[in-house]
């Protein structure tokens, strides 16, 4: 069975996964009493909104051909990460990330599930890159791509700093 999707569904997942990061990162933040830790998720989640902005005004310059077209993949390959992504990410009735926080993990548990989020963001826009064309801002999903895996870059150092 293939699935397809359009381009503004593949951005409004884009959109979902975004604000869902942010709102795990403030959350998190909001839980944690280490101010070193509690600034570095505020940051991750300014940046996460960064993206999400991105998204919103690429979103934007879709034409109607482009918001009714479905996706060429003939493979079915980025459809197939994308729907995994997207079901891993709040949709269809499953809680997202920040539902989950109680305000009693440890400091080396919201890192390591920050740092599991950032790997399925970057499947997930890798399959969006293969999506989108070049004149809709392709260089503007490798850059967020680029980002996240910064951020798990950062999230992995201090987790081993807590170590």
């Amino acid at each position: 069975m293939s699935i397809t999707f359009n381009a503004d569904e593949i951005f409004e997942m884009a959109e979902e996964i975004e604000k869902n990061g942010a709102k795990f990162y403030r959350t998190a933040a909001k839980n944690t009493a280490d101010k070193k830790i509690k600034q570095l998720l505020l940051d991750l989640a300014a940046m996460e909104d960064g993206h999400l902005k991105i998204f919103q005004e690429m979103r934007k310059q879709l034409t109607p051909l482009e918001k009714e077209q479905l996706v060429f993949d003939p493979d079915n390959q980025a459809a197939m990460y994308l729907r995994t992504m997207a079901d891993g990410h709040g949709w269809e009735g499953k809680k997202n990330l920040s539902e989950s926080l109680t305000g009693k993990e440890k400091i080396e548990d919201i890192l390591s599930s920050a740092i599991n989020a950032e790997k399925n963001s970057v499947v997930f826009y890798v399959g969006l890159k293969d999506c989108v064309p070049a004149r809709a801002g392709k260089d503007k999903i490798q850059n967020i791509i680029t980002e996240e895996l910064g951020h798990i870059a950062v999230l992995n150092r201090q987790l081993a700093d807590l170590k």
